[in-house]
């Protein structure tokens, strides 16, 4: 194969380029494109396929392709930063909360992680064959725990862990979907009252996106019990009980239309159930007047899962109000969360990011006032469509939730008889909190204040001028990083002075430390606040004596 059939400009690449555009304008008249995808992912393989072997005829060293794999990304200094910030916010709340931190492997034996996730367990990443044993990249940090207290005997602890998971899903980049993606979470394990671990969680989710200054936020609220309550009411069979809840989930993203369709066609459900079902889960609000509305329903206060669930949600309800976060909350009936694992209360934070661009969040974002029974809607087409290598077009998709969790109390009982020990139920709850997409909030809050970013956390960068020795500068240097205090300095012998100047306007260093010869000899140097070239003026800076410097840069630092 010639090197000219490899190009975008190749035969394939034109068909790429066609299917593209027909996906495009498929999706926009809302008509199935999964062919067309399809048969793009197939032309994408062969002209990768085909670059490679041209690479390789035409003598290259070494034919591959020099990119992450899909679904992963380098993070550059400024987001990694960033996410230093968010990860150090994190744990500063986690820590007020009396937690301890662990850390588990990103791998487990694969039967750890089989079964736990319903309808997403196919997108685990299976590992091939190490040494006998079977192993699987964690999808989550909540199994891992869950295997972690059960491996150790543990019937009490209160956990943070911050660490990377994987999952085989479709990405949307621009909006903090990963294949390769950090969680914080947060779980507590052990007996307690009902509801004082769960109100305590979603206060501390509260404090942490608050904390994180991303904008108002919902929290959605459920409880497994009542939507088994209402699934039993309803007369779904006991063996769909899951499946159908996993369609249930999909009611913020899909009309109430779609979900039925999915509910009745492709997993059998007889159609009058799936209206009984529509009669409930379209409610959302908040949630003590919600509660009244599902406790005046007879038919379902006499089914004893749903009394008991909503028993619960007055209890939590009351803590919540003495957290001060009640308003913050949704009680929103089409909650499910499909993982397998729920046995009561679950939850899901949104923020106006979450909804694709052309929709607004459902329930709204501050949380709604009043009740409603307002079902999903379908995105409509973007006019600034931008579909990716997938056929998805990520002007379509949102942020989607921010948080989510509920509470556990069979998996680590699971684990322990399984493994043959003393099958003691140890209750759990709690919380993941996705990096990626509060990240990527915070990165478009960013650019829409047109803010800098900084790569660097230093604080102040020592400027020599003109016949201030390099030692000079090594001098304060060592000086303020003995105490503390995030310093730099040009590397070169004889730097010059703009050059100086731009490397603490680049990084946004806030404050510089000025050598010249004259103030040097006697005992004194100049503190300038960095506020940028432009906005300079006049100001030469504050002299300081060079044995005070310390304390002076320490107190504009904070750091007294």
């Amino acid at each position: 194969m010639s090197s000219t059939s490899t190009t975008a400009d190749s035969p394939i690449g034109e068909q790429i380029t066609a299917l593209q555009t027909r996906i495009k304008g498929l999706k926009m008249s809302k008509q199935d494109a999964s062919l067309e995808i399809d048969q793009m992912k197939v032309l994408q393989d062969q002209l990768k396929s085909a670059q490679r072997e041209a690479g390789a005829a035409a003598g290259s060293k070494s034919a591959f392709t020099l990119k992450t794999p899909k679904g992963t990304i380098d993070h550059k200094p400024e987001a990694a930063l960033l996410r230093k910030k968010i990860f150090s916010t994190l744990e500063g709340v986690f820590l007020k909360h009396d937690t301890s931190p662990i850390d588990t492997p990103v791998f487990e034996l694969k039967e750890i992680l089989a079964g736990k996730y319903g309808e997403d367990s196919k997108l685990i990443y299976d590992l091939s064959d190490q040494g006998g044993e079977l192993c699987s990249l964690r999808y989550d940090l909540t199994v891992p725990f869950a295997r972690y207290v059960a491996m150790n005997g543990l019937t009490s602890i209160r956990r943070y862990h911050i660490g990377k998971v994987y999952r085989r899903d479709q990405p949307v980049m621009t909006k903090g979907r990963m294949r390769e993606f950090y969680q914080c979470d947060i779980d507590f394990a052990g007996h307690a009252d009902p509801m004082v671990y769960d109100a305590e969680i979603l206060k501390i989710v509260c404090e942490c996106l608050t904390a994180l200054d991303i904008g108002d936020f919902t929290v959605k609220l459920n409880h497994r019990k009542i939507l088994d309550g209402i699934f039993e009411l309803a007369g779904v069979p006991a063996d769909k009980t899951r499946t159908i809840s996993s369609a249930v989930d999909k009611l913020d993203k899909m009309p109430w239309a779609d979900v039925k369709k999915e509910m009745t066609v492709e997993k059998g459900l007889d159609e009058a159930i799936a209206d009984r079902i529509g009669q409930y889960v379209g409610l959302k609000g908040p949630g003590r007047e919600l509660l009244e509305k599902l406790k005046s329903d007879k038919d379902l206060m006499a089914i004893p899962r749903a009394k008991e669930g909503l028993d619960d949600m007055e209890i939590l309800f009351r803590y919540l109000s003495v957290y001060k976060v009640l308003d913050k909350m949704s009680f929103d009936m089409s909650l499910a969360r499909g993982l397998d694992y729920y046995t009561g209360i679950i939850y899901e934070a949104i923020h106006e990011s979450s909804a694709p661009p052309s929709l607004p969040t459902n329930p709204s974002v501050p949380a709604p006032t009043k009740v409603s029974s307002k079902a999903g809607k379908s995105a409509k087409p973007s006019a600034n469509s931008n579909v990716n290598e997938d056929g998805i077009d990520e002007s379509t998709v949102g942020v989607g939730s921010i948080a989510a969790g509920g509470r556990y109390d069979n998996l680590v009982g699971m684990f322990a008889e399984a493994a043959g020990k003393k099958a003691e139920q140890v209750p759990c709850v709690g919380i993941s909190i996705g990096v990626e997409r509060v990240y990527s909030i915070m990165e478009m809050r960013r650019r829409g204040r047109e803010e800098k970013t900084r790569g660097k956390e230093t604080e102040v960068y020592v400027l020599g001028l003109g016949g201030v020795e390099l030692e000079k500068r090594m001098e304060i240097a060592t000086m303020l990083w003995d105490n503390g205090i995030k310093t730099s300095f040009s590397p070169k012998v004889n730097p010059r002075t703009p050059a100086q100047w731009k490397q603490a306007d680049d990084d946004a260093i806030p404050y510089v430390v000025i050598l010249a010869p004259k103030e040097w000899a006697d005992g004194i140097v100049r503190v300038k606040a960095q506020v940028g070239k432009d906005a300079a003026g006049g100001d030469k800076g504050e002299e300081v004596k060079i044995g005070e410097l310390t304390e002076y840069l320490k107190d504009k630092l904070g750091k007294l």
